[in-house]
């Protein structure tokens, strides 16, 4: 089943296409890699699917629902964990948790639910009182999940959720992603870690508004290096023989 459906895509400003002609479908429950350089066009087209903003041309659907007509109801079904801000940090876990619920109209018995079981499924140890300033990085990212998904969208975007902890926790936390699609949600992922991007089922290669190349991992390996062992070839080979155009 597709939860997120892409046709001849393009967003305008101006005469600068931010994106153009882009088309893709992703499966529910798939972790799908967005991958590309600063101004590729990967925040346009999450922002489009996000409902926060209409494309110039081309079709957008999210769970079934029109981005360009149904941009509220899109919004309900999306989570989004920004990189760098979706926690206030002069605020405790607990009413970070409370003003994101009450932005998102949960009655308290289903926000009560939501925080009981997502911080369960984080294993979150510690007093909901701690100031969100107080907490190691990659804790506050796992919280920064939490935030995005208790409203219980069937798609989350996570834009460069690891950046800035460490090893220890950013394997925690795809462990996390990976239960997440498990349970039927879609996953976006943009990173800069190709080790990150080689756990997504397929990538999606995006340069100056245009998506370049879309395919697993494997296959992208083989594609760019087609006379090479694909065990030889990393992703960052790719990455720079598609993205930076190097051979």
């Amino acid at each position: 089943m597709k939860s997120v459906e892409v046709k001849n895509l393009s967003v305008k400003f101006g005469d600068f296409y931010a994106v153009k002609n882009v088309s893709f479908a992703v499966e529910s429950g798939e972790i799908f890699g967005f991958l590309g350089a600063n101004g590729a066009g990967k925040t346009t087209t999450i922002r489009v699917l996000c409902g926060l903003l209409i494309p110039s041309e081309g079709d957008a659907n999210v769970c079934d629902l029109d981005v360009s007509a149904d941009s509220l109801a899109v919004k309900q079904q999306v989570g989004y964990m920004s990189q760098k801000f979706t926690l206030y940090d002069d605020m405790t876990v607990a009413e970070n948790l409370a003003f994101t619920a009450s932005l998102r109209k949960l009655d308290d018995k289903k926000f009560k639910e939501q925080k009981e079981k997502l911080l369960h499924f984080i294993k979150f140890q510690r007093s909901e009182k701690t100031m969100v300033r107080d907490l190691p990085g990659g804790i506050k990212q796992q919280v920064s999940l939490v935030a995005s998904v208790l409203h219980d969208p069937q798609v989350v975007f996570l834009d460069e959720p690891t950046a800035g902890v460490s090893p220890a926790y950013r394997q925690r936390f795809w462990s996390l992603i990976r239960e997440l699609a498990a349970s039927g949600k879609t996953v976006f992922v943009t990173t800069h870690y190709m080790d990150e991007a080689e756990q997504c089922g397929r990538i999606a290669l995006m340069k100056d508004g245009e998506l370049i190349a879309l395919d697993s991992p494997v296959n992208l390996k083989k594609a760019s290096f087609p006379d090479k062992n694909p065990k030889s070839v990393t992703l960052e080979d790719v990455f720079i023989a598609q993205v930076e155009g190097a051979s």
